[in-house]
């Protein structure tokens, strides 16, 4: 399963480490930042509650850009 989400982040490095922190999630499959759009596109492994592991990414996400936000 595949979701977008609307981010919230000041430069494009920044954007960067939002991707790694979300790709390295347990239970993303991939993931997707696009700094121009603010968007970031999640795709989900086989099973996986998208609500839950985005909590997680957002929690991870924060501890490498704390002023990052995403719109779930």
């Amino acid at each position: 399963m595949k979701k977008s989400y609307k981010i919230e982040v000041d430069c494009a490095n920044c954007a960067n480490k939002m991707e790694v922190a979300a790709q390295k999630t347990q239970g993303v499959k991939d993931a997707v930042v696009n700094f121009m759009t603010l968007k970031m596109n999640v795709e989900f492994e086989e099973g996986q509650d998208p609500k839950t592991v985005m909590e997680e990414v957002r929690k991870n996400c924060k501890k490498v850009e704390d002023d990052c936000e995403i719109f779930l």
